[in-house]
């Protein structure tokens, strides 16, 4: 009987005696009540200085903002300067190295210290403790380190080796290094954490298996251990990448920006576009271009991470 019934009723009718669920709109009210704050700031802030910044950089603004339309002449301005190019140049140069290096480095030493070794305590707070600094200190001290009068070079020539040369940030051609030296040294600790933490999440069973079918240390990380920390990998890459991005104190601090131009980055020129040379517009259309990068960077790997996980 009740069988023919749920027959004879329709897909979306609701069974005999079945309440009607609450509306989920009060569910949790206190925590969306919370989240208003962060959501007015995000909106008001930062999706709205986004379009006022996109917005004046097609205007001709000068000390203060004008909606005087001048079209793409501040870009045609942009792409047409020498400054401008060279920052682009060693700022793909930096971010690709201080990826390689920042993760690479920081997984290696998360290895080293998760094999239970003496003093782990001690070495983790050693490789963490650069991180505490800003990076108008980590530069003051690195501008000393690489100075060929006080710092490595003299050091070195003094113990004997007269022929030793060491002089980054006075070579046009090496001072991005010098700088990419810096950044590791103050850097690397923060990913060594947070790999440590994720090597500390795995099963030990699984290294106790691995053992077991006589797959040495580094085969397990290769094809173990390193997949199972994808999510990981992608927390580091998002903190390393915003750090690239942004970089602009730590060549002030060291060089900056020279020798002549050699060491100029997106996040300087803008600064000195819009404070140094009081053009709003100019800064702000190099501000629009350093959005455009992070979005082609962003939405492809979005895309990846989000539409393959749906997908599967």
């Amino acid at each position: 009987m009740a069988i023919a019934e749920d027959a004879d009723r329709a897909p979306g009718d609701r069974p005999r005696g079945a309440t009607r669920r609450p509306v989920r709109l009060f569910q949790n009210l206190q925590a969306k009540v919370a989240m208003v704050p962060m959501i007015f700031v995000a909106l008001v802030v930062f999706l709205g200085g986004t379009i006022w910044t996109v917005v004046h950089s097609f205007t001709g603004s000068g000390l203060l903002p004008r909606l005087n339309w001048v079209g793409l002449d501040q870009y045609e301005r942009l792409w047409s300067s020498r400054k401008w190019l060279v920052s682009i140049e060693n700022l793909a140069i930096y971010g690709i190295f201080s990826i390689v290096g920042t993760l690479v480095i920081g997984f290696v030493l998360a290895a080293l210290l998760d094999r239970k070794i003496r003093f782990e305590d001690t070495f983790r707070t050693i490789f963490l403790y650069p991180f505490a600094l800003s990076f108008i200190v980590t530069g003051l001290i690195w501008q000393w380190l690489l100075n060929p009068d006080l710092g490595i070079q003299n050091v070195v020539r003094g113990a004997g080796w007269e022929g030793f040369a060491f002089d980054p940030l006075n070579n046009p051609d090496l001072v991005m290094y010098g700088l990419l030296i810096a950044g590791l040294w103050q850097g690397t600790g923060l990913i060594m954490c947070i790999m440590l933490a994720g090597l500390r999440g795995i099963d030990e069973d699984i290294w106790k298996a691995a053992r077991v079918d006589g797959i040495g240390v580094v085969k397990t990380y290769v094809l173990i251990i390193i997949p199972m920390m994808r999510p990981v990998f992608v927390t580091a890459l998002v903190l390393i990448t915003s750090g690239i991005v942004k970089l602009y104190d730590l060549v002030v601090a060291m060089t900056s920006g020279g020798p002549g131009i050699s060491s100029e980055v997106p996040a300087k020129y803008v600064m000195q576009a819009t404070f140094g040379g009081q053009n709003l517009g100019q800064g702000f259309a190099a501000s629009t271009m350093m959005l455009v990068m992070v979005v082609i960077i962003l939405i492809p790997w979005a895309y990846l991470e989000f539409g393959g996980r749906r997908r599967g």
